[in-house]
């Protein structure tokens, strides 16, 4: 088990290693000038030369690259050129709001997905397995935008149970954050929960096909009974796959979401970042949200072990 752990983490030390570079290599070759970019199209060249001076853009790519990756390294992501602020007090503020939307969505999408998905699998060619099949179908094929356009229809503007966008902050009350992010987590939790009941599915139908199934109903259990203790365990691996897939996309990947309800987010700070040109704060981000991404999937490997014991006695 020990050996296992230490391979996947030195293959997580290596993917951050190429990661960083290739977010920087790909943020440098962007067209255009931070320094033109802020001070506008009639700015003098010596003028534009000083900002650059000041914010270090004159230095070499690869000073600039190695200053920023230990910059990290220590917890210090550098000062945003826009707002001249530090990046990590932008990135904890709004992590606060990404986060907590991310696990609220990621957990509505598993407690959807899991009975839906066991249900179907236990009613294969019935009629509740057809209509679960259907509307995990409607779910995969809507945009999670327009579910949210939708949410906000019926339950901000005619129902007036909730607003229809922003965030009251947590000093609040943890209530009224969560009743905040409820209508962006629901919208961002059923084209996942889809996707997810899917897989449920088609891994139980797997398991009930092999024969240590065929051997649990031989010796007495029942249909439920057997898929509890043995189907739904050993369906789980690809399971947590997109389990860890999902909440790495549900971090990095809403967006649209948060410009849709307005939201502080991660997202809506880099969408502003990239149109203000502020290099130092996009390459901070995106690199933030790839070691989420390589983080949970390293938790999801570990996860495997714990499941399935073929692994760690291979391990």
């Amino acid at each position: 088990m020990l050996h296992y752990l230490l391979k996947r983490l030195m293959s997580l030390i290596l993917s951050l290693a190429v990661a960083s570079m290739v977010i920087f290599a790909v943020i440098e070759v962007a067209p255009g000038d931070p320094a033109s970019f802020m001070l506008g199209t009639g700015a003098q060249e010596d003028t534009v030369a000083a900002l650059r001076s000041e914010l270090g853009l004159d230095q070499g790519k690869v000073s600039r690259y190695l200053t920023w990756v230990g910059g990290m390294l220590t917890g210090d992501f550098g000062t945003s050129y826009t707002y001249r602020t530090p990046v990590a007090e932008m990135v904890g503020e709004r992590l606060w709001v990404s986060l907590p939307l991310a696990l609220y969505a990621l957990t509505l999408s598993t407690l959807i997905a899991l009975p839906a998905g066991i249900y179907a699998a236990a009613r294969r060619g019935k009629a509740g397995d057809m209509a679960v099949m259907g509307a995990t179908q409607l779910g995969v094929a809507v945009p999670n935008f327009w579910f949210a356009m939708l949410l906000v229809l019926v339950f901000a503007i005619n129902l007036r149970w909730f607003s229809a966008g922003g965030f009251v902050g947590w000093d609040k009350g943890l209530w009224a954050g969560l009743h905040a992010l409820t209508l962006p987590a629901v919208a961002l939790a059923l084209p996942q929960a889809a996707i997810l009941a899917r897989v449920m599915r088609s891994a139980l139908l797997e398991a009930l096909g092999e024969d240590f199934m065929r051997s649990a109903r031989a010796k007495g259990l029942s249909q439920r009974q057997a898929i509890r203790r043995h189907g739904v365990r050993n369906a789980l691996i690809p399971v947590l796959t997109i389990i860890g897939l999902q909440f790495s996309f549900l971090l990095a990947g809403a967006i649209i979401i948060e410009q849709v309800f307005y939201l502080p987010g991660l997202g809506r700070l880099v969408f502003q970042a990239i149109s203000a040109r502020d290099l130092i704060v996009v390459e901070s981000v995106v690199m933030l949200l790839v070691f989420a991404v390589i983080l949970v999937n390293f938790l999801v490997d570990l996860t495997y072990a714990v499941v399935d014991p073929r692994l760690r006695r291979a391990a």
